[in-house]
């Protein structure tokens, strides 16, 4: 049974936290809609993270890479209908005059503010229409605000993203919020979208990390829609304190119950990204269990997942188990042919290497549905590993054919 429970809020849920947005017009195309979120702790935090490990970065991931090694961190600012991604060297210019315009306005130190870009790759941003936006700020800010920026990260989104839970940590309440962005370029390590978490639980800035590494790596690094991976993402986390817990350590129980907790709210997050992607219209979870290792059981479920065909044939209504099969036999995992069962929810499609009884109609009822579950148990091991992906539809090759 979980020791927290869900609440409203995002980020802004825990204490000495605020957001929200402003316009800056950034894209050429959005003439009305907020295109720039901040959050910040009115109190002295420490931040954690994971970034994309696309050896191709945009700035400001490189700027918030440096930022990030700070004691102390205050704020994000986040921009939409912009990537600021293979800008060269004025890209991490427009990146820092970013994080220097927010503590300028917010009265804090540069080196204090993490900064992210979503949008078009390879367009300098228009930084100076930026730059008097974010003066606006402090104005703007507010208790109330994560849901304002939750919308002005939105790029191809179709709704907002935003999670928060209280849990009790040494008789002192808690809480977790988070918000998110992301549809389209998704793929594990890590999927393309931005995500910003906040907290008031008291714990240093080692154990944040340790956390945050954690959760990414049992919710973000584990989704994937269409197998590309961004220039951009990033999964940013400030914990301040305010809820005046006594400091978390790791291998406690209070510890672990936090962990569980920010899971949640990584995979609630992970959820929602995937069941929003571009043009998807199907949900699939895919299991593999008996690999000979966890890195075995990773491959074939990441194989099956990021299959073209098994993902046209999903869209279809095709149960067609030989791709999932050619899949895991490509994937590089050890495998015996004739030693696999898939399951589709439950029913056993392919037994020892070949096709079982399920009737094929039985099937097809299953992968009718909008979500589903194919598992795969190779019976070589004991590691298990799962991924949640989608379908391939023509609505999403219509979507990304270009302006």
């Amino acid at each position: 049974m979980n020791s927290f429970t869900e609440i409203p809020g995002g980020v802004t849920a825990p204490q000495s936290f605020t957001a929200g947005s402003v316009f800056a017009g950034i894209k050429a195309t959005n003439t009305s809609k907020p295109d720039m979120a901040f959050i910040c702790s009115t109190v002295p935090a420490v931040a954690g993270g994971t970034f994309t490990t696309n050896n191709v970065k945009a700035a400001p991931v490189r700027v918030s890479q440096a930022n990030i090694r700070s004691a102390e961190t205050r704020a994000i600012v986040a921009n939409s209908g912009n990537a600021n991604a293979c800008t060269g060297v004025i890209g991490i210019d427009h990146a820092k005059r970013m994080t220097k315009a927010t503590a300028k306005a917010l009265g804090i130190k540069e080196r204090q503010v993490l900064v992210c870009s979503t949008g078009r790759i390879g367009v300098p941003l228009p930084i100076e229409r930026m730059e008097e936006a974010i003066a606006q700020a402090p104005k703007v800010l507010s208790a109330s605000g994560s849901l304002k920026a939750a919308k002005a990260i939105m790029t191809s989104d179709t709704h907002t993203k935003e999670i928060a839970v209280e849990l009790t940590l040494s008789g002192k309440k808690v809480r977790i919020g988070g918000i998110a962005k992301g549809a389209g370029m998704i793929d594990p390590n890590m999927a393309t979208m931005l995500c910003f978490i906040t907290t008031d639980a008291a714990l240093s800035k080692k154990l944040l990390q340790q956390a945050i590494s954690d959760a990414v790596e049992q919710s973000f690094n584990r989704i994937t829609i269409d197998g590309d991976m961004s220039t951009n993402d990033t999964v940013l986390i400030l914990a301040n304190g305010a809820a005046g817990n006594a400091a978390l350590r790791d291998g406690q129980k209070d510890f672990d119950r936090f962990q569980n907790a920010l899971n949640h709210v990584c995979c609630a997050l992970a959820r929602v990204i995937v069941e929003d992607g571009e043009g998807v219209s199907k949900y699939v979870t895919v299991q593999v269990r008996g690999a000979k290792s966890r890195q075995d059981a990773r491959k074939a479920a990441e194989a099956v997942a990021n299959s073209t065909l098994t993902k046209c044939c999903w869209f279809g209504g095709d149960p067609n188990w030989g791709r999932v099969m050619d899949a895991i036999g490509y994937s590089k995992a050890r495998v015996r042919e004739e030693t696999v069962d898939i399951y589709y929810d439950g029913l056993i499609a392919v037994q020892n290497g070949t096709v079982a009884a399920t009737p094929f109609s039985k099937l097809k009822e299953v992968v009718a549905n909008k979500r589903f579950t194919i598992t795969v148990d190779l019976h070589i091991g004991e590691a298990e590993y799962t991924v949640f992906t989608t379908d391939l539809t023509t609505a999403y090759v219509e979507f990304n054919m270009g302006e």
